[in-house]
């Protein structure tokens, strides 16, 4: 493989993940406009998934190829900031103003972006989360208002003091110095990945159940798993 190629694989995927989260958030300026078979917030959520992806498939390529560098590391956290931070607050954001009798109350989600770049500047700047993370992934973050969307469709809108609430303990959970064990499996052995394949499971069983709402208690899950676990990460 030419080394241009090789280099330049894992940032062109990270480059796909940043494009996906560009196109979420145009979408979620379009909530009730379709396009295709689907409104915009459907693909805006599904421009979110691509997004997830994209940013676990650069960093297999940079271990496959062996191609890091300080570029890929800082281009994946402005990816991450844009489809994880940016796109699911534009997405509860639109789905606050359009459901909620306080417009005002829309922009407290303009904080999930904020708190997310603070979650990715430190986590750039720790040497010792190689193996866990210190507070709740910016990823995790996304799933969660997925499923706050999926909850306020099937179910009803919470009013803006509940959604309020959500915000602040995402905020609070992505800056947290807690520790939570990384989903990523480096290996299939159940020894080592219990708690992973229990996520796993436990999410088609809330999905199953819940619909898109079940993927917030999925991520409510792993934050009590990695509490209970913390001090064996």
């Amino acid at each position: 493989m030419p080394e241009s190629i090789k280099k330049n694989t894992p940032n062109t995927i990270t480059c796909l993940n940043l494009l996906a989260g560009c196109v979420s958030i145009f979408m979620a300026f379009n909530q009730t406009r379709v396009f295709g078979p689907f409104d915009g917030a459907v693909w805006a959520m599904i421009a979110m998934g691509a997004a997830a992806l994209f940013d676990f498939l650069d960093g297999a390529s940079a271990r496959v190829l062996h191609s890091y560098s300080a570029v890929g590391k800082d281009l994946d956290s402005l990816s991450d900031l844009v489809s994880f931070g940016v796109a699911p607050a534009m997405l509860i954001l639109n789905v606050m103003l359009i459901e909620g009798s306080y417009e005002w109350a829309a922009f407290a989600a303009l904080l999930i972006p904020v708190f997310g770049a603070i979650r990715l500047a430190k986590f750039n700047n720790d040497t010792e989360q190689k193996t866990y993370f210190k507070g709740l992934p910016i990823p995790a973050n996304a799933i969660f208002w997925i499923g706050v969307y999926g909850w306020i469709q099937s179910y009803t809108y919470p009013g803006w003091i509940v959604m309020w609430l959500l915000i602040a303990l995402m905020c609070a959970a992505m800056v947290g110095n807690f520790k939570m064990f990384s989903l990523k499996f480096s290996n299939f052995s159940l020894n080592e990945n219990f708690c992973r394949y229990v996520i796993l499971v436990a999410a088609v069983i809330f999905v199953a159940i819940y619909g898109l709402a079940g993927l917030s208690w999925t991520i409510l899950l792993y934050f009590l798993l990695s509490l209970l676990r913390r001090n064996r990460i």
